[in-house]
């Protein structure tokens, strides 16, 4: 190609440029396209797109132009919305023209701070995955450390669900780090990522609660703890779908179990009432059926009916007979 078109700016046909197929962008919110066409109408295109020139033969004979976009997508769509039939274009040539439109769309989009943290990481994934790129080499082309982009590439390694609440700005890249430090730990993720977004959990708070579930971890590994509790607490996490913790003392313990509304208070409140089983048709279908599969028969009911006098309760309070007793225990 001539290099007479290199680095130029021409006016070029909206509907002939087409889009990069290596825009790292995946999430177009409309009401700042909107915005951005209001103020395209009023001041015009101040940046210039840059874009890449095809020559090819049309079917009929003779040849034709394609231009195909590097950088600029959102001001391209803005000023389609704002009515223009031709925007400034900056006209690039080069040799390893798949690689130039990749890294110089990601360049401008993360100079800009136009992309969120999951289309930044799966940006950077692709320049190491297609293009073979170490991390401290993506350092350097985008002007971040190496560090970060380590840490950018890490988003990936999340859920799904979460990575659209990131990616949708339901949660922010402050809150996947705690969420990050569960990998391991999915249920405790899932818990926690419902905490954050129904609870409105700071990014403060969120670490405090990864970190308290790290040190848990660490106290089940180096202490001996009752494989019973363990099971307990495993079993009463998935029937109730949220965080609970068995801490048993020397007489006793207690159960601590997290709720994210005042309606799930209320809930274990009736379920409470209603001598554990949860109210017909109520939210925590689990736990009818953690009773289902694991039923009471008619001889344990009749054991757990407390009939002694005050002075025998008082004789046999240091017993270790009463250690899982549901009396020495608080909610």
């Amino acid at each position: 190609m001539s290099q007479y078109y290199n680095d130029s700016i021409f006016w070029i046909d909206v509907d002939k440029i087409e889009p990069n197929p290596f825009q790292p962008r995946r999430e177009f919110s409309e009401p700042e396209l909107r915005s951005l066409a209001d103020s395209i109408r009023q001041y015009g295109v101040l940046q210039a797109l840059v874009v890449t020139r095809n020559e090819f033969e049309k079917p009929e004979g003779g040849l034709d132009v394609k231009y195909e976009l590097i950088a600029g997508e959102r001001r391209l769509r803005a000023s389609k919305l704002a009515g223009l039939s031709q925007v400034p274009c900056l006209i690039k040539t080069g040799d390893d023209t798949s690689l130039m439109k990749l890294e110089l769309a990601i360049i401008e989009n993360i100079q800009r701070e136009d992309l969120n943290a999951v289309d930044r990481a799966r940006a950077f994934e692709r320049l190491a995955n297609e293009f073979g790129f170490k991390h401290h080499i993506i350092a350097q082309k985008v002007g971040k450390s190496r560090e970060y982009v380590s840490n950018t590439l890490r988003l990936l390694t999340l859920p799904p669900d979460i990575l659209d609440a990131l990616s949708q700005g339901k949660i922010s890249e402050g809150h996947a780090r705690p969420l990050m430090m569960l990998t391991d730990r999915t249920e405790e993720q899932l818990v926690l990522f419902k905490e954050i977004t129904l609870k409105k959990l700071t990014v403060r708070e969120a670490e405090g609660i990864a970190r308290r579930i790290a040190v848990d971890r660490v106290r089940k590994k180096e202490r001996a703890i009752d494989p019973e509790i363990i099971d307990l607490e495993e079993k009463l996490r998935e029937a109730l779908g949220t965080r609970v913790q068995i801490e048993r003392r020397d007489v006793g313990g207690k159960v601590m179990i997290d709720f994210f509304s005042n309606d799930d208070l209320k809930t274990l409140l009736d379920i409470i009432q209603s001598n554990g089983r949860p109210p017909a048709g109520g939210p925590n279908d689990a736990l009818n059926k953690f009773e289902e599969a694991n039923p009471i028969s008619q001889e344990e009911k009749v054991a757990t009916i407390d009939d002694r006098s005050p002075i025998e309760i008082s004789k046999e309070e240091g017993s270790d007979e009463e250690m899982y007793s549901v009396k020495n225990f608080s909610i």
